[in-house]
């Protein structure tokens, strides 16, 4: 098994760990302390050692962090995380609702006399520090540089990853490493920019064609880098993780210990690009004045998956799209009551482990049953794995991470009889998957500018979900992948080749929840007669192939349009996917996917 079930932090263990790093902000003449959920290289997942804020308060959440002062400790989460929470902090934390309010609003307040309050400079970056000074600025509240006060005390803290990195094979990447570094090398020159540096390991490994294991269910490896303006680039990651890639790296990368990053980049002629939404606030420090802010180079062209890229995805997803099936297909053959969550996990990764090109699960499969449901990035464990009963939904949040590409997809399937006020909010959720899906626009628009559509079903009805829309997807790299999204905070503009979730969903606390997804990819949209010829649409190619629970439909809460692309797509998964089956798994599929 990829996926484990074990109880990784519990709430009892928080009280003593918080009064022990209380002693050492005594000890540090400081009045609090900031724990992020973000490693040096400030990517969304950590490895073990660096998950400060999980061992500290029991939440482990992908997002988020902890203020802990002389007397409270706030931990700070978004909508995702505001039932989980509940369960999984002791009461000496306060759960605060982030971003509705900031950290310096809630140190205002905490702290009305002022002090100081400590940040490791490593897990910070640039615009954190600087939006969270400006915002304090007046208070007598000051952030202060100092050494990691949670290292000082987690007595068992495990050792760096030390996985082995490997080559990308270019039939996957689609583009050489020489010719992805001559291109960025270029826009850097054009810029009049000597180099750039990139902390992010994804970024890394795309440059490079090089993926490792250095992060559970993301085949990166922890590093740093400084791409120079004539191509080459200088790999600060530890050099026993590259024993026998000499030939794929040449000449052109050179290869260095990481304690030797911050002095290389001190010694660096400016101007060099910084991305100060991703850099450390410790490397800008050693950078100093021949820092200039701008994009990461990688960013967009990551985001933007050549045609290689698209296939590879697009094949991964026909496999685990039969994968899903075969486990659905065993799902529904189970009777209400007999099965629990972690049985539906294990079952569903050993038909995805039936493909050899698999290498991982994505992320932490999500099988949330009846109430656990609600809990948007539920994760079982051998405590709360919950009964499938009769009336149940379980919401299944899955993916698997190929060689030829990186798969996320959601089903919410009924166990028994569905109640219908469930049915009703899924049909809606429903409605707005398949509006999005549908969806054509003018190029230049950003997932800002339509995320709502997604929604309008929901909102019509007085309902909406605290998540966003969409995410990113990498190309066998991390399963949630910037810069763009579908959320209304995301203003980078969507361009042909970029991947993306599809994912509404409605949660009711203490009953159910609801999630749809299919993955997109973004692409130039054929002209229509009578459209403006001038005028460049976008529209999306699905990538994810698996049936929609018809029980949970509510046929009459669907316009004409939205039944017709359901009836489409269903036809389309037959086609694509029962090829793919065994035969009791394609009968199931042609009830499944009876147009409505």
């Amino acid at each position: 098994m990829y996926q484990t079930f074990e109880v990784t932090a519990r709430p009892e263990q928080g009280p003593p760990r918080l009064k022990a790093l209380r002693e050492q902000m005594t000890a540090a003449a400081l009045d609090g302390f900031i724990i992020p959920r973000a490693d040096a290289h400030q990517g969304e997942y950590v490895a073990a050692r660096d998950a400060r804020l999980a061992w500290l308060t029991g939440f482990t959440g992908s997002a988020g962090f902890c203020v802990a002062l002389r007397d409270v400790a706030g931990v700070f989460i978004d909508g995702r995380y505001r039932t989980q929470v509940k369960a999984q902090v002791a009461d000496v934390y306060s759960p605060v609702p982030w971003p509705e309010t900031t950290m310096a609003e809630w140190l205002r307040a905490q702290m009305p006399d002022g002090g100081r309050v400590g940040f490791d400079p490593w897990l910070h970056t640039v615009d954190q520090i600087a939006q969270a000074e400006k915002a304090l600025a007046g208070s007598g509240v000051e952030l202060v540089q100092c050494e990691n006060l949670v290292d000082t005390i987690w007595a068992d803290q495990p050792a760096p990853p030390m996985e082995p990195a490997k080559v990308h094979p270019l039939e996957f990447a689609g583009e050489s490493h020489e010719a992805k570094r001559a291109r960025l090398a270029k826009s850097l020159m054009d810029a009049g920019e000597t180099a750039a540096l990139i902390t992010l390991p994804d970024s890394i490994c795309w440059l490079l064609n090089i993926r490792g294991a250095d992060i559970e269910r993301n085949p990166v490896v922890h590093g740093f880098a400084i791409l120079h303006s004539d191509g080459g680039v200088d790999l600060f990651s530890e050099p026993s993780k590259y024993d026998g890639m000499a030939p794929h790296l040449g000449g052109d990368i050179r290869l260095h210990a990481p304690d030797a990053f911050l002095a290389a980049v001190a010694a660096l002629k400016g101007p060099v690009r910084i991305d100060t939404s991703t850099v450390p606030q410790i490397v800008a420090d050693s950078l100093g004045a021949a820092a200039r802010p701008g994009a990461e180079p990688c960013a967009l062209p990551k985001a933007c998956k050549n045609g290689a890229e698209i296939e590879g995805a697009a094949q991964a997803h026909l496999r685990d799209g039969a994968a899903m099936v075969e486990m659905l297909c065993w799902l529904d053959a189970q009777k209400p009551g007999t099965l629990t969550e972690t049985q539906v996990v294990s079952k569903l990764e050993g038909f995805r482990r039936a493909d050899n090109a698999l290498q991982d699960v994505s992320f932490e499969t999500i099988a949330g049953t009846g109430p656990n449901g609600a809990i948007m990035h539920y994760r079982v464990t051998e405590e709360t794995d919950s009964v499938l009963e009769d009336g149940h939904l379980i919401v299944l949040d899955s993916g698997g991470q190929y060689l030829d590409g990186t798969t996320d997809i959601t089903r919410t399937i009924a166990i028994g009889t569905p109640p219908h006020e469930a049915a009703q909010a899924f049909t809606r959720v429903l409605a707005g998957m398949i509006a999005m899906s549908r969806l054509r626009w003018p190029k230049g628009l950003a997932g800002a500018h339509i995320e709502a559509i997604g929604r309008m079903p929901l909102w019509l009805a007085g309902q909406d979900f605290d998540h966003g829309l969409g995410h990113g997807v990498g190309a066998y790299l991390s399963v949630h992948e910037g810069p763009q999204r579908l959320s209304r905070v995301s203003n980078i503009p969507l361009e042909p080749g970029m991947i993306l979730s599809n994912e509404p969903g409605y949660y009711r606390e203490g009953a159910f929840g609801i999630r749809i997804e299919n993955l997109l990819v973004v692409q130039t949209a054929p002209a229509l007669s009578g459209g403006d010829a001038h005028r460049e649409m976008l529209d999306w190619r699905t990538l994810a192939f698996a049936p929609i629970d018809r029980r949970l439909i509510v046929p009459e809460l669907l316009d004409p349009a939205a039944l017709e692309w359901l009836n489409s797509y269903h036809a389309e998964v037959k086609t694509k996917i029962g090829p793919r089956l065994s035969e009791a798994a394609k009968q199931w599929l042609d009830t499944a996917t009876a147009p409505l």
